[in-house]
């Protein structure tokens, strides 16, 4: 006698906060989870940089070496260097250990607002309000960028790497695709000036949020719009998008205080997360947990889903 399959559980989501930590480094402008999630990076409006465990929510280190406000930062595979960028035009690469800065790279004409390493971390990929991508290669001394893509119209506002392939996203409303390995560049246009892109988790996908409060997810060998999530409002600011880590719900920040989350197949709202009373600046969702970081003004929230937040609740009491 065969037994029915028992019904898979719904996705649980992150709407438990865990912890709130006060930064003290101004509004922080960016905030990442690193590579295997143990630890997050906060950018602050201070000119500084801070690292953080996440199961004690204590500051581990902070890197100053920018002369205004930092917008985006990164680690490396395997922790031990940083990235970030700023208002102040460079992309400055951090040893973690020493909390020195390795290398502070010049050439962008504007602020630089996003900053990724490649998967071996031997390149640095930055995007500036200048138009430009550059990238640097992070084991030579050169000043110099190996590479410029220079083919947007105006200022790059997000980029995501993915093995050989390169993701901008434009004010000029193009999300540009490069694919490094075959040298060649796929363009998709979206109406309004795009905030934030990235692709999914299998990669076949990418998102890309945009000034007229919609996120779309398009198929990305196609150029298919597969979805469009409305509800959340972005209309003057430069605010984050993500999948979360197993790709079933799309979440976006928003200006009116909450973090929007809708089913990725349905398009439906799932979640409406009140984080507070001003603009979520920016979020980062776990790698493999279901964990979410949040921003606004000088804070940063973790939030969790019920059963982990039991579990957290219960490792502080013994």
């Amino acid at each position: 006698m065969a037994f029915p399959a028992p019904k898979p559980e719904d996705p649980q989501l992150p709407q438990v906060l865990l912890r709130s930590v006060d930064c003290q480094q101004g509004a922080v402008r960016a905030v990442r989870f690193n590579v295997d999630g143990n630890y997050f990076l906060s950018c602050g409006a201070d000119k500084s940089l801070k690292l953080w465990s996440v199961t004690r929510g204590n500051l581990l280190k902070t890197y100053s070496g920018h002369g205004y406000e930092v917008l985006d930062a990164d680690s490396s595979f395997d922790n031990s260097q940083l990235c970030s960028c700023s208002s102040d035009k460079t992309v400055i690469l951090w040893d973690v250990a020493s909390g020195q800065v390795t290398r502070k790279l010049r050439g962008h004409a504007g602020k630089v607002n996003c900053v990724q390493f490649n998967e071996e971390a031997t390149v640095m990929l930055s995007g500036s309000i200048d138009g430009s991508v550059r990238c640097w290669d992070t084991r030579s001394r050169k000043q110099e960028p190996i590479q410029i893509l220079d083919e947007a119209r105006d200022s790059i506002s997000s980029l995501k790497v993915a093995q050989h392939e390169l993701l901008t996203g434009c004010v000029d409303g193009r999300v540009r695709r490069y694919d490094l390995r075959m040298g060649q560049l796929h363009v998709d246009f979206i109406s309004s000036p795009i905030t934030c892109v990235c692709f999914s988790a299998d990669g076949q996908c990418t998102l890309s949020s945009s000034l007229d409060s919609t996120l779309r997810l398009l198929d990305k060998s196609t150029g298919e719009l597969l979805g469009e999530y409305k509800g959340h409002q972005m209309k003057g600011y430069k605010l984050d998008c993500c999948l979360s880590s197993k790709d079933t719900h799309v979440l976006s920040c928003s200006e009116d205080g909450h973090v929007y989350c809708w089913d990725l197949v349905e398009g439906s709202l799932a979640l409406k997360l009140p984080v507070g009373k001003a603009v979520v600046q920016s979020m980062s969702f776990h790698p493999s947990e279901c964990l979410l970081l949040t921003a606004m003004e000088g804070r940063v929230q973790l939030w969790s889903n019920q059963s982990e937040a039991t579990e957290e609740t219960m490792d502080t009491d013994t």
